[in-house]
């Protein structure tokens, strides 16, 4: 496998599509063991995509675009300036509240950094931001999305994995909020220092608090009404996805009337883009995961683990830490795919919690998507924003080290992960 993997990093580095390169480094492996049949590369493609739990990351992504359709947008941030308008730190503390808000409604960490560099960040700039530092808020605010359901990382990780979607849906409220605390505070301490003055000068009036909360109701909703369908066994994870699908409909055309024939082709016409590029990505990487079942890599791993700490809490520690690292190079997705079947047996044979693992996985892998040199998330704000990358690294350094120490907080109090899915799932 070790070849494999340097074929895979070479193909990504000679900028070819991950897809591509993930089934091309898997292809690698037969051609190194010629006793397997190669019929085996064609076979495991396809199978992967029968299973008919992802059937619900096609429809979450319809959903998504078709939320964002709907109007659904402007209200949210009407409300988060409601929200957090009068902190310091003004127009950031807003982007990062919306952040919060969206999650359930984007499920794309890119998606949301995108969209709100293009709604903010020129007006953050003109507010007196630094173009770095408004390019790292309107980034690293996006971590919050993945683990807000119905975040698609969530369902491909328990999907791989064997572990309960609603328990990591239900997982990922109280990390998000302590997620939003810890930026919130980088952020009202950086502006503190620099003079960046409050979005709002005066207290929000009960009526505008009362028409904003109304406003964005409904897609506050959104995520209550999967978790409710998912506890009491109205909805299957890939079912919910239909019924999401379906309730973004009806608010964009019934509730709030601007869901046209225009946006609902466009939201097709974005959905088909998504989903095959992450489809193709899930179905190629079934010949990379083969090899790596074969040749034992789990079990290499946990003993190569094992041997350094046999204390549950240094290793994830030791995986969240190799997990950022690799994550510099590859997108969050790919890392969900290929490492949950290495690291998931390690964590569980130590007796760690998948479900607490699987969250600090993903804000882990997530992390990437923010940091040079092949963040995702980093390369979209920026390129908005026109922004150099040695800027955006140097002025977000605050939020990363946020994220890092709320990491290690979940990392060594799994009760904080817990509490929500016990409460509601028992």
């Amino acid at each position: 496998m070790l070849i494999v993997t340097l074929g895979f990093v070479v193909l990504l580095l000679i900028g070819m599509p991950v897809a591509f390169a993930i089934g091309i480094a898997g292809a690698l492996f037969f051609f190194q063991n010629p006793e397997l049949p190669f019929t085996i590369p064609a076979q495991v493609t396809v199978s992967q995509t029968q299973n008919f739990a992802l059937l619900a990351i096609p429809l979450f992504i319809l959903a998504g675009n078709f939320m964002n359709r709907s109007g659904i947008t402007e209200r949210l941030l009407e409300l988060a300036s409601v929200m957090t308008g009068r902190l310091k730190g003004g127009l950031a503390q807003v982007s990062l509240a919306l952040s919060a808000l969206m999650g359930g409604v984007s499920g794309s960490a890119i998606a949301d950094a995108a969209m709100q560099s293009r709604m903010l960040g020129d007006e953050m700039m003109r507010r007196g931001f630094t173009r770095g530092f408004a390019a790292g808020v309107l980034s690293y605010g996006s971590v919050l999305t993945p683990i807000i359901p119905p975040g698609i990382g969530m369902i491909l990780y328990g999907t791989i994995g064997q572990v309960s979607i609603g328990r990591l849906f239900a997982a990922g409220f109280a990390p998000a909020l302590l997620l939003w605390a810890g930026l919130g505070l980088a952020i009202w301490l950086t502006a503190r220092r620099r003079g960046y003055q409050p979005e709002r000068a005066t207290r929000p009036s009960a009526a505008e608090v009362g028409r904003a909360f109304t406003g964005g109701i409904w897609a506050l909703l959104f995520p209550v009404f999967l978790l409710v369908g998912l506890r009491m066994g109205i909805f299957t994870p890939s079912e919910i996805g239909a019924f999401a699908v379906i309730y973004a409909i009806v608010i964009g055309v019934l509730v709030y009337r601007k869901m046209r024939r225009q946006g609902f082709v466009e939201g097709l016409e974005s959905s088909l883009a998504d989903v095959g590029s992450v489809m193709f990505l899930i179905a190629l990487s079934a010949i990379f995961t083969y090899g790596i079942v074969l040749e034992r890599v789990p079990e290499t791993v946990a003993g190569w683990i094992l041997g350094i700490t046999d204390n549950v809490y240094g290793a994830m520690i030791l995986i969240a830490l190799a997990v950022v690292g690799i994550g510099f190079f590859i997108d969050a997705t790919v890392l969900i795919i290929m490492l949950t079947p290495i690291l998931l047996p390690v964590v569980r044979e130590l007796g760690a919690d998948p479900v607490h693992f699987g969250i600090v996985f993903i804000v882990a892998a997530t992390i990437g998507n923010f940091t040079p040199p092949v963040g995702a998330a980093m390369y979209a704000v920026c390129s908005i924003l026109r922004c150099p990358i040695g800027e955006y690294t140097r002025e977000s350094a605050p939020l990363l080290l946020a994220v890092v120490l709320v990491t290690l907080i979940l990392i060594f109090v799994p009760s904080f992960v817990l509490f929500v899915p016990d409460l509601i799932f028992g």
